[in-house]
């Protein structure tokens, strides 16, 4: 029988509603978005138009107009309708005033079409919905597959999950390694930089950007500054460039750069990136180790086990709104700092490493609101929480985050603002 995500239920529950919203599935390159909606539609009796952008030589805004017409035609000949599914909608170019154009026009005459959206690059599709469809879509996130999926659908343990990582179709060939870790070359990571990334605006340095992954996702769970990043990568681009080439990696849900956490807003900015691959695969495959290396040596044992934990903060984070950081004072550090709001939680993470717990305690002294977890100690093992069976806040913190902007800051920020414009 196949394996269906949670991802699957709430999309057929929402196809099954009254015509309200359009529903936007984003996900990173290989997690499953289009079998996924199929899975939805299997079950639903209303006429389905399935569409993919894929195909180079169709893609313009007149060829999205004709196929929502013949949606419109199917809806004609159902007393439910028609639902109209583009897969990789962000391939066609200004795709969102064409839908936003033709969604209003069955909205002012009552059409019966109901529209499902898929994209990889979520910076393209944000870019659209915020400028065209605000109030009219809601987004469904497919990430990276968790440790319960993966052992669900392919039986993983949890060494298979830490080494091999959530892609589901790299699952089926991770008995053989090279042939794994082709995939991982040739079906992830090169056309995830060199379509989806490259996609989303001019990239100056390419080549630097590709750098920039491999080095940054070698360094998962580790804090490297940017002046330091430009000596490694031997650049004499700016650092503004890099940051912003940081960013683009993260939208396309390979890399990012964690902040480092305090409730000023500036400091954050300025803050060294510690760097988080978004799937623990990704760090595997930008290091170049066998498994037994990866899992036998201890201290890359350890920035796996940490880069597992942060990948799965990170998925959590995009559906429940909290923002994931790390911290560090002089030589007290904590790998994770969660927000929602007000509420505050400190996260850290024992692998095997020596190590003691001063950070927990300094960070709680500094910050005794927090809830505070040992993932790895005896009462948080690292598979259960990978499982999701802890709860990240506590249950009476519902406050928002009311602190208010200091005029220093806003000064701040507008001097690094204006350094950077020198730059």
């Amino acid at each position: 029988m196949e394996y269906s995500r949670k991802l699957v239920s709430q999309l057929a529950w929402r196809l099954q509603e009254p015509r309200q919203f359009i529903q936007i599935v984003v996900g990173p390159r290989q997690t499953g978005k289009t079998t996924a909606v199929s899975q939805a539609l299997s079950d639903i009796s209303t006429p389905i138009h399935f569409v993919s952008a894929d195909d180079p030589g169709l893609l313009s805004q007149s060829w999205l107009k004709n196929e929502w017409e013949r949606a419109r035609v199917l809806s004609e000949s159902s007393e439910l309708g028609a639902i109209l599914v583009v897969d990789e909608i962000q391939k066609i170019p200004q795709w969102s005033s064409v839908v936003k154009l033709m969604w209003d026009e069955d909205t002012r005459f009552k059409t019966p079409v109901r529209v499902v959206l898929t994209g990889s690059s979520s910076l393209l599709l944000k870019k659209g919905m915020s400028e065209s469809l605000a109030g009219r879509f809601e987004v469904l996130y497919s990430p990276h597959w968790n440790l319960e999926e993966c052992r669900e659908a392919f039986g993983y343990t949890l060494e298979d999950f830490l080494y091999f990582g959530g892609y589901p179709g790299a699952a089926s060939i991770r008995k053989s390694v090279e042939r794994w870790r082709r995939y991982m070359s040739t079906s992830i990571v090169e056309p995830t930089i060199s379509q989806d990334v490259l996609q989303m605006e001019e990239i100056r340095k390419p080549a630097l950007m590709r750098a920039l992954f491999y080095l940054g996702a070698a360094y998962s769970a580790q804090e490297l500054s940017y002046v330091k990043l430009q000596g490694q990568l031997q650049d004499v681009g700016n650092t503004v460039t890099l940051a912003h080439y940081l960013e683009l990696l993260g939208r396309a849900g390979m890399l990012c750069g964690l902040e480092k956490f305090t409730f000023e807003k500036v400091s954050q900015r300025k803050s060294s990136p510690r760097f988080m691959v978004f799937d623990t695969s990704l760090l595997v495959h930008a290091a170049d180790v066998s498994c037994a290396q990866a899992l036998e040596d201890t201290g890359f044992r350890g920035h796996l086990v940490e880069s597992a934990v942060g990948a799965y903060l990170l998925a959590r984070s995009q559906e429940e709104g909290f923002k994931v950081f790390y911290w560090r004072e002089r030589n007290h550090e904590v790998d994770f700092v969660l927000q929602k709001g007000a509420s505050i939680t400190a996260i850290e993470v024992k692998s095997g490493r020596v190590r003691g717990l001063d950070g927990s305690q300094a960070f709680l002294k500094r910050y005794p609101q927090a809830l505070c977890y040992v993932v790895g100690g005896k009462t948080c093992p690292l598979e259960e929480f990978l499982l999701g069976k802890v709860t990240l806040f506590k249950a009476a913190d519902r406050a928002t985050d009311t602190t208010p902007v200091t005029p220093a800051e806003i000064i701040g920020a507008f001097r690094e603002y204006l350094g950077e414009r020198a730059d």
